[in-house]
């Protein structure tokens, strides 16, 4: 039983004071009824020491993420459940509730549930955090930057004194000497490794200097590679201005930061060959494209040489006023023809003329009065076709040949009229 508090003890904390405080068994008490009020929680995290003394056993489990230990107490008969025994090292998922010892005044936690998380749980998180991450276009192609040609300065984030440090340098220096590098030596597994990798890939990104970042690790279980696939450290290269490469674990090996990169690279000795070029490879090159030059200019020269030739000894080249000549005689030709044309032309026309000239004299009242024809007329100009036209009395003018006479009409005498009809029968 619990001694009680006196009547006249403060009620809360808060009205405590020196000269009215509590027992230490008032807060004793009231610190484990606050504690016990607390739900149990479920937390995640990696097993680092464990003894087992009688029936129960003494867990040490830290952060996944960052350097924070928790001691936890648990019974032998909630592991002797379990289907395979418990190791240092061990990924795991608890059930903790805090308990406080009062005779002592010690916070321990205790476990009524533990479970561990096996590759395929883990494998199942990736995969959702993977879909999660790609449905926000984390992932997309068209996020990605192309590496530079020739980079100048690298930023390598790679563990202290790796294998994989030694292949990228010593890869990279085979390629092309001058490579400059710009190293952060960092925790790439366990608690701190995300932490610490972030950190060096930001502060690479805010160097000017460095025109592309490589994150580079050894092979390793996928425990060990858990860090790469950290939702932290995947939103910090996808933020990132400078291009990335991820050179984690070997080909089989596919971590989130893989998705993210800018370029893939299956081995860190891959990313050193992808991220600079072969000097010798160089080298070839431009002799080859020099040697492709000066073929394509000589061939030129001498296709355009051949070409001047040709046009030299042709006709017009050989002998440039033969064109001037042939088109003079040309002229002269074709005067001489216009002249002859225009003057059979006149001559045919002056024939023509007169022709139509003789016509038109031979049919002109002229030419019937030459013939000894003559044309009576009044005084009006009007010509007698009818002597009826003309009674007795009516003055006349005869037009002859020479000139005109001037006469008055009479009637026919009989002996006129029977001359007539005798010239007629």
């Amino acid at each position: 039983m619990l001694p009680s508090m006196p009547v006249t003890a403060p009620a809360t904390a808060a009205e405590t004071s020196a000269d009215n405080p509590w027992p230490l068994h008032v807060l004793s008490q009231k610190l484990k009824m606050h504690i016990e009020r607390a739900p149990a929680a479920w937390v995640e995290a990696q097993i680092i020491e464990l003894n087992r003394r009688g029936n129960a056993c003494y867990l040490t489990l830290r952060d996944t993420d960052a350097e924070i230990s928790l001691s936890v107490t648990i019974w032998g008969s909630v592991l002797d459940q379990l289907a395979a025994p418990l190791q240092r090292g061990s990924r795991v998922v608890a059930q903790l509730k805090p308990d406080f010892w009062m005779k002592t005044g010690r916070l321990s936690m205790q476990s009524r549930d533990i479970r561990p998380v096996g590759l395929g749980d883990l494998l199942a998180r990736i995969e959702i955090l993977r879909q999660a991450l790609a449905a926000e276009g984390l992932f997309a192609a068209e996020r990605k930057r192309r590496l530079p040609l020739l980079p100048h300065r690298i930023g390598l984030v790679t563990g202290r004194d790796s294998d994989a440090k030694k292949d990228v340098l010593r890869n990279a220096a085979l390629r092309w000497p001058a490579v400059e590098f710009e190293i952060r030596e960092v925790a790439v597994q366990g608690a701190t490794a995300v932490a610490q990798v972030t950190a060096a890939l930001r502060e690479l990104d805010a160097d000017p200097a460095v025109d592309v970042i490589v994150i580079a690790r050894g092979g390793g279980s996928l425990e060990d590679l858990l860090p790469f696939s950290h939702e932290d450290l995947i939103r910090a290269v996808a933020a990132a201005e400078t291009p990335v490469v991820s050179a984690i674990g070997h080909e089989a090996d596919r971590p989130l930061l893989d998705e993210v990169a800018d370029l893939r690279a299956s081995t860190p000795t891959d990313a050193a060959k992808r991220i600079v070029p072969d000097v010798a490879e160089e080298l070839a090159r431009v002799r080859q494209a020099r040697d492709g030059l000066r073929r394509r200019v000589t061939h030129l020269v001498h296709t355009e040489q051949d070409r001047l030739a040709s046009l030299r000894s042709r006709p017009v080249l050989v002998n440039p006023e033969g064109m001037v000549t042939l088109r003079a005689d040309d002229v002269t030709r074709l005067r001489s023809r216009a002249r002859t044309a225009a003057a059979t032309s006149v001559a045919r026309a002056e024939d023509t003329l007169a022709h139509l000239r003789a016509q038109v004299r031979a049919l002109s009242p002229q030419k019937t009065l030459d013939r000894g024809y003559a044309v009576v007329q009044l005084d009006d100009g009007s010509v007698v076709r009818d002597p009826d036209q003309a009674p007795d009395g009516t003055d006349l003018r005869i037009r002859v040949a020479a000139g005109e006479l001037h006469a008055e009409a009479r009637r026919n005498r009989p002996q006129e009229n029977s001359m007539k009809e005798n010239a007629k029968s």
